[in-house]
């Protein structure tokens, strides 16, 4: 149960990061190079979501896949 609440938990915050991260990109348009977007996504705290989502789903997948050779 816990490997699930692990997978879905790392899913929404994959799904947070990535959606606002997401949104961000309509700074480019507005004037901002690739370069002062990357500066920008990094210093907004909401933007590390989707990294740690990933971090956390691939953990889950990787304790679920141990669960299952045994």
């Amino acid at each position: 149960m816990g490997r699930w609440l692990l997978f879905l938990t790392g899913f929404g915050f994959s799904v947070a990061g990535g959606t606002v991260t997401i949104t961000y990109l309509n700074m480019i348009p507005a004037g901002l190079s690739w370069i002062e977007f990357l500066l920008f996504i990094r210093s907004r705290p909401e933007c590390y979501l989707f990294p740690l989502g990933i971090l956390l789903v691939s953990l889950a997948l990787l304790l679920m896949n141990d669960s299952f050779t045994k």
